[in-house]
């Protein structure tokens, strides 16, 4: 993990210094085109001022408020996808049909059925990350040799036994992908939400906090926003789920 962060950290240098050097040639407007310097102070001044903290933990709210609900759906429906086979049918025609279709697509429905308030917004937020959860959750527990299920069967394990002990952590590099691709999913399904929330006046979020700055045409604050989204973004990847790999995949020596 520590060379993945190195690597990181000398991309963003090097991304940081093409910036810099582009923004003081002048061929952009400044405006548009800010130096890091103009992008430090409104980050800092976000920060210290308290809103880009309050409006990135109210969007870290409604991400785990999604993904919670995300991930119970995932667990039951997956479930009766492995015991029944039409459902799996049933399952595989949702997902094909779902997927593909963008949460923000859905954002009139969703304001019509729940207003334009939170609702709305982990609705989407639960349409853009359940499906590639099932996807990959059912994908992993088909993919778990039969020898497997009998090694366990023949130890004693039976039912949930048998599934927590045996299928989950034969399945768990899948398991795990489908967290990290709901997670990303979910960051870009609540932005788009929010920002278009931001039109009618419902304050709240990161997209919120964009779209004002945009309105002001403060492009500083724009990039200070998508700042504290990468630097969130890598702490998750990095630490929460790097630990997890750490601890389970890579321990038990699985790739997917």
């Amino acid at each position: 993990m520590r060379e993945i962060f190195r690597k990181r950290i000398l991309f963003i240098i090097i991304l940081l210094g093409l910036w810099e050097a582009t923004a003081l040639t002048g061929i952009f407007p400044r405006m548009m085109f800010p130096t890091l310097g103009s992008i430090w102070q409104a980050f800092k001044s976000g920060i210290f001022g308290g809103e880009l903290i309050d409006n990135a933990s109210f969007s870290l709210y409604l991400i785990i408020i999604g993904l919670v609900i995300s991930v119970f759906l995932t667990i039951i429906l997956s479930t009766v996808a492995i015991m029944s086979r039409t459902f799996d049918d049933f399952i595989n025609t949702a997902v094909a049909v779902m997927d593909p279709l963008p949460g923000i697509a859905l954002l009139p429905l969703a304001i019509l059925w729940f207003g334009t308030g939170q609702k709305a917004i982990i609705f989407i937020i639960v349409h853009s990350t359940l499906w590639p959860m099932i996807l990959n959750t059912v994908t992993g527990f088909k993919t778990v040799p039969p020898i497997y299920k009998e090694v366990g069967e023949n130890i004693g394990l039976r039912g949930p036994r048998l599934v927590l002990g045996i299928m989950v952590p034969a399945a768990f590099p899948y398991l795990l992908t489908g967290v990290k691709i709901g997670w990303s999913r979910a960051w870009r399904a609540l932005i788009a939400a929010e920002m278009v929330f931001g039109t009618a006046g419902v304050s709240g979020g990161l997209g919120w906090y964009i779209y004002q700055q945009r309105y002001l045409m403060d492009i500083s604050g724009v990039f200070a926003a998508l700042v504290v989204i990468v630097i969130i973004g890598i702490l998750v990847e990095d630490l929460l789920f790097g630990y997890i790999e750490k601890k389970t995949i890579k321990r038990w020596g699985m790739t997917v």
